[in-house]
């Protein structure tokens, strides 16, 4: 499996570590700052609580994956990959990296 991600990203394994982790990181601090915000504004459990969590989460996470990817030398591997999301989700048919 991780052979394949390294191909596909053309990578090699310390990068890949770093990519890796840097999805972890990004993401758990992601969650935890959408948990937080969400405290802070006293939404209550239930099912609004869950959709702003999935929305904040949506939009947090490009953020957070970018900052982690900073410090950890992939900024240039994830502004590639958020290029190629985003053109996705906008149905943008050019080929951003």
């Amino acid at each position: 499996m991780f052979e394949k991600l390294q191909k596909k990203w053309k990578v090699n394994r310390w990068n890949l570590f770093l990519i890796l982790t840097t999805f972890a990181l990004g993401g758990s601090i992601c969650g935890r700052v959408g948990k937080k915000l969400l405290d802070v504004l006293a939404v209550e459990e239930g099912f609004l609580r869950g959709l702003l969590y999935v929305i904040l989460v949506t939009i947090l996470w490009p953020l957070c994956v970018i900052l982690v990817s900073i410090p950890l030398g992939q900024f240039s591997f994830f502004k590639k990959y958020l290029q190629k999301v985003f053109a996705r989700l906008t149905g943008n048919k050019n080929k951003t990296a």
